[in-house]
């Protein structure tokens, strides 16, 4: 049984390719750290979005949004070795968080909002004996962002005060939060328990923001203050049955602590531009199976609850279910999986109404993994 864990160990841990609460995109794994020798790995995914809604006007009638979700994939690398039979180390490169919303029709058609980021960590991992295990590390995680709010969202049509369209995008900041994590094993039923901490990261933005007109159109440079959410993940995988794996995943993160405020948009309209109400739960269950030496597949399914709250337009989407499938060919040294996944986006209702619904998401993606 012990062996199963080399054949199925990487899907149990594979990343959700699908965007998850807040501005997630993949999160980060740290499994990497359990491999065994040194393993080099590299990630690639690409994500396709649906997500449009309608607005009702009294006498226009219905008015779609269309898809206001651009397309986006991420890359990843991994790089774990052994320092001695007591300590090991990996490093991680990924892009856990990001957003690309774009409408291009309807009464938000101009509304766009980008945010980008990088994040190096890297980790060392203790074993006191060859059942628990203790890790922890830094991470360094880049971020930029830039956003544009169209007139007709800034200007209300009974007043003849023009101050939009309004624009804002900031400098390039990197900042550092730390990661803590235990894991208990059983190496000959493949069972593994672990839990991860991230700390939360506050992003402090140089922003350049202008309203068109206010001030003559002048660029007005100002600071922002962001936080990225701390998070909580317990990742489990146990054999079931001869070459049969089930896995999962349950992560807490604080999306609640997520707004954005800029200082001149915020003078002039006394309100963030954007920002979550509610922590989100993300769970993830799956099974492997291990077909022979060469060949392993899995499913799994996802979840993340509803809770009801008004949506923000560049995020309009309200929990989601997911369903995904793939497989891990391993030949010598490399070992290539992938997996397709679907996503059921959640119906939301923003502030003026707009109905979000019928939404939906699809995710491809592929990790290479050398041993040396």
């Amino acid at each position: 049984m012990k062996h199963i864990v080399t054949a199925l160990g990487a899907l149990a841990m594979t990343t959700t390719l699908v965007q998850a609460g807040g501005i997630d995109r993949s999160g980060t794994s740290y499994s990497a750290l359990f491999d065994k020798g040194r393993v080099a790995t590299i990630g690639f995914s690409s994500v396709t979005p649906s997500v449009s809604g309608v607005f009702t006007h009294p006498l226009a009638g219905a008015i779609p949004t269309g898809n206001m979700s651009e397309s986006y994939t991420t890359l990843s690398f991994s790089y774990k070795a052994d320092i001695n039979d007591k300590l090991s180390y990996a490093i991680f490169l990924n892009q856990p968080y990001g957003a690309d919303a774009h409408y291009k029709e309807g009464i938000y058609t101009g509304l766009e909002a980008h945010w980008k980021s990088t994040q190096l960590a890297a980790l060392l991992k203790y074993n006191f004996n060859d059942r628990v295990s203790a890790y922890g590390g830094l991470r360094l995680v880049r971020s930029s962002a830039e956003i544009n709010i169209p007139v007709q969202m800034l200007s209300p049509p009974a007043t003849p005060i023009v101050i939009g369209p309004y624009t804002a995008s900031t400098d390039t900041d990197t900042q550092v939060g730390y990661v803590v994590g235990a894991a208990y094993q059983i190496p000959d039923i493949a069972l593994r328990v672990a839990l991860t901490y991230e700390s939360s990261i506050k992003h402090e933005f140089a922003t350049s923001e202008r309203f068109a007109g206010l001030n003559g159109g002048a660029t007005i440079d100002g600071k922002t203050e962001i936080s990225m959410p701390q998070s909580v993940t317990l990742d489990f995988q146990s054999g079931v049955a001869k070459d049969t794996l089930v896995f999962g995943s349950v992560t807490w993160s604080e999306w609640s602590k997520w707004h954005v405020r800029p200082d001149y948009y915020n003078g002039v309209i006394n309100d963030e531009i954007t920002g979550f109400s509610n922590n989100v739960i993300t769970y993830e269950l799956g099974v492997g199976r291990k077909i022979n030496d060469n060949l392993s597949v899995f499913a799994r399914i996802g979840f993340e609850e509803s809770d009801g709250e008004e949506a923000s337009r560049l995020s309009p989407t309200d929990g989601r279910r997911s369903f995904g499938v793939g497989g891990s060919w391993t030949k010598d040294n490399v070992k290539v999986t992938g997996g397709v996944e679907y996503v059921k986006l959640g119906d939301a209702v923003d502030a003026s109404g707009t109905k979000f619904s019928g939404n939906d998401a699809v995710g491809v993606g592929v990790n290479v993994a050398f041993t040396f």
